[in-house]
C-alpha cells in the first residue's frame, strides 16, 4: 500500500474496540460512551491544548467535542475510525474558540489573518527569530512570528496540521499517531514531512 492510498485495509487493535464501543453507544449504551471518554479524553485535551494553550478551556473545548461527536455518532461510517471523528471535531472547535477569544480580546481586529494566543506552539518549526528578549521591539516580532505561525499551522490539511500537532508538538510515538488518524505509520511520516514543508513554504518570508 502506497502512503497516499489512505488508511489501512484493517484497523488496529484499538480502532476495533473503539468501533465495538460505538455501536454499543448507537444501541443505547450510555455506559460504552464514557468508556469511549475515559480511553481518549486525555488525548483530546492535548490537542486542544496545544491550540489554546490554557487547561481550563482546552477542557472545555473537549466537553463540547464530545456532546458533539454523541450527537453526530450515527454519521460515523466507520466506527472503528472514532478517535479521528474526535480529533477532527476537537480540532475544529478549539479553533474556533480561539478566534472567538482573539476577538474578544480585540474586537476591531480583523482575525482572517492571526488567529493566535499568548502562548505559540508551531509544530515543531524552528528558528532564531523565536528566541525571547527583553526589547519590546523583539518582543513584538516574536509575538507576530507566532501569530503567523499558528495562522499559517491552521491553512494545513486536516490530516497534516493534527499529524504535527501530535508528533511533533505533543511527542506522541507515531504508531499512536497513526492510530488516532486511522491511517499507517507511513502515513504519519509522510503527513508530517508534507505539513513542515507546506509550513516553511507559507513563512518562507520570515524564516
Amino acid at each position: 500500500m502506497s502512503i497516499e492510498s489512505g488508511p489501512p485495509a484493517h484497523p488496529s487493535p484499538g480502532g476495533i474496540i473503539d468501533g465495538a464501543l460505538v455501536v454499543k453507544s448507537l444501541a443505547g449504551d450510555r455506559k460504552a460512551f464514557d468508556e469511549l471518554v475515559l480511553r481518549h479524553q486525555k488525548q483530546a485535551v492535548s490537542v486542544a491544548h496545544s491550540y489554546l494553550s490554557n487547561s481550563d478551556d482546552a477542557r472545555e473545548v473537549v466537553q463540547e467535542a464530545f456532546i458533539k461527536v454523541y450527537l453526530n455518532l450515527a454519521t460515523l461510517q466507520k466506527p472503528e475510525a472514532f478517535l479521528s471523528f474526535l480529533l477532527r471535531a476537537t480540532s475544529n472547535l478549539a479553533l474556533n474558540f480561539r478566534r472567538g477569544r482573539r476577538l474578544r480580546k480585540n474586537p476591531g481586529l480583523d482575525d482572517s489573518v492571526t488567529t493566535g494566543d499568548d502562548n505559540p506552539r508551531d509544530g515543531g518549526i524552528q528558528s532564531d527569530h523565536t528566541i525571547h528578549s527583553t526589547r519590546p521591539g523583539r518582543a513584538l516580532e516574536d509575538k507576530e512570528l507566532g501569530e503567523r505561525r499558528r495562522a499559517a499551522m491552521a491553512l494545513l490539511p486536516e490530516k497534516q496540521r493534527l499529524a504535527i500537532e501530535l508528533f511533533a508538538v505533543q511527542g506522541l510515538p507515531q504508531k499512536e499517531v497513526a492510530e488516532a488518524l486511522d491511517c499507517s505509520v507511513e502515513a504519519v511520516k509522510w503527513y508530517v514531512f508534507q505539513g513542515r514543508k507546506r509550513l516553511k513554504e507559507l513563512l518562507k518570508d520570515v524564516l
